[in-house]
């Protein structure tokens, strides 16, 4: 499966990410990344951000790679929300494009795809993430139980303590 995010609509539709980009659009770029790439270690999917690049970006698309996922800017004059159907066209596996925009959320249903709400996708990433933080905190209190009692996690086996050579 691949995961495709309109990057810019995530981080405004996040209350979370919100506040980074309030200090400057790379915090908010930053921010997004991290949480993302939690969510894709977890899950293993291949995941795409596609940002805005149209007004003030490079006369050319870039691409990046960061932490597994891969980052494209688009090109000036051109929108995220092209990139991104250009990609679900172009699309050679199951496509999970993130978006909270309407028109994109047709487009991708049209060709075969499937649209989730920026909302639920980041419902979906601080579940992925208070999941992870639980089983570390319970594998944690398990191993402080353990060494306050010697007797846990101990298996008590029944004949000889060792075996004989043959």
């Amino acid at each position: 499966m691949h995961i495709i995010i309109d990057g810019y609509n995530l981080i405004r539709q996040s209350d979370a990410l919100r506040r980074y980009e309030r200090l400057s659009l790379e915090a908010g770029r930053d921010a997004l990344t991290r949480s993302v790439s939690h969510y894709k270690k977890q899950r293993g999917h291949k995941v795409t951000v596609v940002f805005d690049g149209w007004q003030g970006g490079p006369v050319e698309e870039e691409r990046d790679k960061l932490s597994g996922i891969d980052i494209i800017y688009s090109r000036k004059g051109e929108k995220a929300d092209e990139v991104i159907k250009r990609m679900v066209q172009e699309r050679s596996e199951e496509v999970v494009v993130v978006t909270s925009d309407r028109d994109i959320a047709d487009f991708v249903s049209r060709r075969g795809g499937t649209a989730i709400s920026s909302q639920d996708f980041d419902e979906l990433m601080g579940r992925a993430k208070t999941a992870v933080n639980g089983h570390a905190r319970h594998a944690t209190e398990k191993l402080d139980k353990e060494e306050d009692d010697p007797t846990m996690g101990r298996v008590k086996r029944k004949g000889p303590s060792r075996r004989l050579s043959r």
